[in-house]
Formats: structure tokens, C-alpha cells, sequence
């Protein structure tokens, strides 16, 4: 059977991988400053015989580790950074370990630690079996601000693979042709003239109203975008009194779409927006460029390869206590109330057990995988660390994420990627029609990092 040894070694391994997740959940950190969790992930994967680059295309807080040879070259895409303001602890009532501190409220401590374990597995299967390959274990910083694959992208990285796999914890066992949205991200800083607001507001040029006729200027712009774009924004910087005409003021927006192409239009009709109310109100506009990524596409021939497998294998068993624990997240869960109503969830079920019927839609978050989609095949599943209640990035996933649930389930994605990238060593003919694939879809295309050269990598 194609996977048993490998599927042996990440048994007989699993406790120091939960020992390297639970670590790296007790110890959150956010994007770009990763540094216990690569280096931790990093000694592992050295002490399990891979050669590990450390600061890797640059960047302080990447890894790429390194094992076997010739093809083909498949990759692994790990992520460890935590969220902000998702402290909570390992229990069923919403409790911060440390106060509005960090917290694992997607789960990337279980993804990079998945990512080892499948990797582990695979090197002993191959090495027993003699089987030829090279196999890629990334750790990559900061894709909850959806730049860390783009910078390691610009850097260069990802180009000596054949395909890569990706995957992350959720509340379901599933992998579905999801089209998630491209994005842009820039702040736009807006600098006026301060004045007295009651005695000389006359020679004032209020930043604030720069900013706010920004966007209303924005809003209009809506109207005139294509459905398949959205534009959000956020106020970062406005200080001062009433009495007082504010002479800075900040917003940062988010533009989205299913295209690239739609994303830098939209983004450039912003830019004049910003001019226009940077002109109307005196005032000077600068635009702070943060970074962007594509929109993802799936590898439908991967995926397949992966349900596949996720059938053939055993899924989650899930103890009593585990059920407990569920259902008590599930109770204050208004997300649980809402699936169960609309019967997307059988009532009364509080885990995941069975693989979700293969389905296809769009949607408008984002995620930089994206950037590894438009550079070879790839693909990302998801299987259940999480109640079936628990909100995205919420501190429900915190919970799961340190509890055995959340380990379960990691096991099951590890398992899943081991043998599947197994059955791709055997079988050419899948990366052979995975490519053609790839090549139908990008038509002609080649990837173009969205983060030009003159932004600089975060360094904390």
C-alpha cells in the first residue's frame, strides 16, 4: 500500500511534532517576527536529516528545508505566524493568557508542524523504497498580511519546484475549487495645516477631511468597479481635538477582486480618488504601497489526488471529551446556530468526521498562497482542528488549536500530503496532466511579483 511506512513514521513521530506545535502555540508570534517558531521548526527538520537555509531569499524569519534528489521536486508551504489580539487559553470560555496578546486564531501553529510531519513521512517511505525525489519544507512568514510568500516569491523562491501542497486547519474535512480574491494594501497619509478650529479655522487645511472626502470618493467608486471587486478601509492615524484642524490623518484600504487585472485597475482609480481629495482640500497625499498578491487557483488534478486519498484514509476519532469540549465552543457560537439552520451542518454534530462533497464558488478573502499558485501547480486543503462553530480567526480556533483537537486533526493533513505527494512519485502522468492544468490556466502568463523591488522585507 502506497504510504504505509510513511504513515508508520508520523505515528512513531507524532509526539515530538505536537511537542513543536504546542510550543509554538505557547508562544504567538505575529507576522515577521517568527523567530522561535522557525527556528524551532527549523532544528527539528535538521535533526530529521533535511538541510535547512535559514534567513532564507532575505528574510529573517523563512526557512527552506531541503531533502533528497532529482524529481520531482515537491513542496511543502508551512505558515507560523499568529494574529493579534487572539490570546485565549485552552478552555470553553473566552479567556486571554495574556491580555489583547497574540494568539494562534488560525491555526498556523498546527500548518507549518503538519507541513514536518508529512515531510518526515514522505523521506522515510522514499528512502526505504528507494524511491527518487526531492522534497521542500517552507517556512513562510506573514501570511496573515498576505505578503510573506510574495516577498519570498521576489527573492526567487518557489521556482525548483514541480508542485507544491498546501494546507490548513478548519472546522471541515474538505478541499473545494475556492477562486479567493486578489488584493492590494496601502496606507494613504494625508498632511495639512494646522489652526486654531474656533479663532482662525480659515487657515487651516484639515488632513481629516482630506481622508474623509477619500472616502466618500471611494464610495462612489463602488458604484463604477466590477461585481467582482470590493474596497474597504480603515482610519490608522487622526490625532487632536476638535478645536484644533488636524494637520495628519491616515486610511488604509484594502482593494480586492477575483483578477489581478481588476485589482491594479481599481487600485489606480483609487490613487486618483486620494489626489482628487488631497487637491480639493490643500493638502498633500502620500500612498504607502504595503503589497499585494494574486487571486488563488486551485489545481483541480492535485485535488483530486488529495480527496482521493482523504477518503482512502481514516479520518478523525474523537473521544468524549473532545466531543465535550466542542459542544460547549458550539453553544456561544452564533456561527454553529447560523450552519445548523441553514443545514450545513447536521444538528447536534459538533466535529467533523466525514470528507465534504467537492464544490465550487467564489469568495473574497485572500491568502498568498496565491503567489505559489501562479508560480507552479499547486493546491491547498483543509482538514477539521476545530469545532464546527468556530468563526475564522476567532479565539474559539485559538482554543482548538492547543487542544488535542486541533492536533488530531493535524495529524489527518500530514497523513494526507505524505501519501498523496507518494502517489505523485509513482504516478508521473498526475503532475503531468497537473501542469498541463497550470498551463491552460495562466494562458500565456507569467507570475509578476505584486511587491515591487523598492518596498523593503519587514524586519520586525
Amino acid at each position: 500500500m502506497t504510504g504505509k511506512i510513511a504513515l508508520q513514521e508520523i505515528e512513531n513521530k507524532k509526539e515530538i511534532v505536537f511537542e513543536l506545535a504546542k510550543n509554538i502555540w505557547e508562544n504567538p508570534e505575529i507576522a515577521f517576527q517568527e523567530v522561535k517558531a522557525s527556528a524551532w521548526s527549523a532544528e527539528l527538520l535538521e535533526k530529521e536529516g533535511f538541510e535547512v537555509e535559514r534567513n532564507y531569499v532575505g528574510m529573517p524569519t523563512a526557512i527552506k528545508a531541503t531533502w533528497g534528489s532529482g524529481k520531482p521536486v515537491i513542496g511543502f508551504l508551512g505558515e507560523y505566524d499568529a494574529l493579534p489580539n487572539m490570546s485565549q487559553t485552552v478552555s470553553t470560555e473566552k479567556e486571554a493568557v495574556v491580555e489583547d496578546g497574540p494568539g494562534h486564531g488560525c491555526g498556523h501553529n498546527l500548518m507549518i508542524t503538519a507541513c514536518i510531519a508529512a515531510a518526515i513521512g514522505m523521506k522515510k517511505e522514499m528512502t526505504e523504497r528507494n524511491l527518487s525525489g526531492t522534497i521542500i519544507v517552507y517556512g513562510c512568514p506573514a501570511e496573515e498580511v498576505l505578503t510573506g510568500k510574495g516577498f519570498m516569491a521576489r527573492g526567487g523562491a518557489f521556482r525548483e519546484l514541480d508542485m507544491a501542497f498546501s494546507w490548513h486547519p478548519i472546522s471541515l474535512n474538505e478541499g473545494s475549487m475556492v477562486k479567493g480574491a486578489g488584493l492590494n494594501s496601502a496606507k494613504f497619509h494625508f498632511k495639512g495645516t494646522t489652526a486654531h478650529a474656533g479663532g482662525d479655522p480659515f487657515n487651516g487645511r484639515s488632513a481629516l477631511d482630506a481622508a474623509e472626502l477619500m472616502n466618500v470618493g471611494a464610495n462612489f467608486l463602488r458604484e463604477h468597479v466590477p461585481d467582482i471587486t470590493r474596497i474597504h478601509y480603515a482610519f490608522t492615524d487622526v490625532h487632536g481635538a476638535p478645536n484644533v484642524v488636524p494637520d495628519k490623518a491616515s486610511v488604509w484600504y484594502f482593494v480586492r477582486a477575483l483578477s489581478r487585472e481588476s485589482v491594479v485597475e481599481t487600485y489606480d482609480r483609487l490613487i486618483k480618488v486620494a489626489k482628487g481629495a488631497a487637491m480639493m482640500t490643500e493638502t498633500e497625499v502620500e500612498v504607502e504601497f504595503l503589497g499585494g498578491c494574486y487571486e488563488t487557483m486551485q489545481n483541480r488534478t492535485l485535488l483530486d489526488t488529495i480527496r482521493e486519498t482523504m477518503l482512502e484514509l481514516p479520518s478523525q476519532e474523537w473521544t468524549e471529551e473532545e466531543i465535550k469540549f466542542a459542544e460547549a465552543l458550539n453553544k456561544i457560537s452564533a456561527n454553529y446556530e447560523k450552519m445548523s439552520n441553514a443545514g450545513i451542518i447536521e444538528k447536534n454534530t459538533h466535529l467533523a468526521n466525514t470528507v465534504n462533497p467537492l464544490t465550487s464558488y467564489s469568495a473574497f478573502g485572500s491568502n498568498d498562497i496565491s503567489e505559489v499558485q501562479h508560480i507552479v501547480p499547486t493546491t491547498v486543503f483543509m482538514t477539521a482542528c476545530c469545532n464546527l462553530g468556530a468563526a475564522y480567526h476567532s479565539w474559539q480556533i485559538t482554543a482548538c488549536a492547543g487542544h488535542s483537537i486541533g492536533m488530531k486533526g493535524m495529524i489527518y493533513g500530514a497523513n494526507t500530503m505524505a501519501v498523496s505527494g507518494l502517489k505523485i512519485i509513482e504516478d508521473p502522468e498526475i503532475l503531468i496532466r497537473a501542469k498541463d492544468e497550470f498551463d491552460k490556466e495562466m494562458n500565456g502568463r507569467t507570475y509578476v511579483c505584486p511587491i515591487p523591488d523598492e518596498i523593503p522585507i519587514p524586519l520586525s
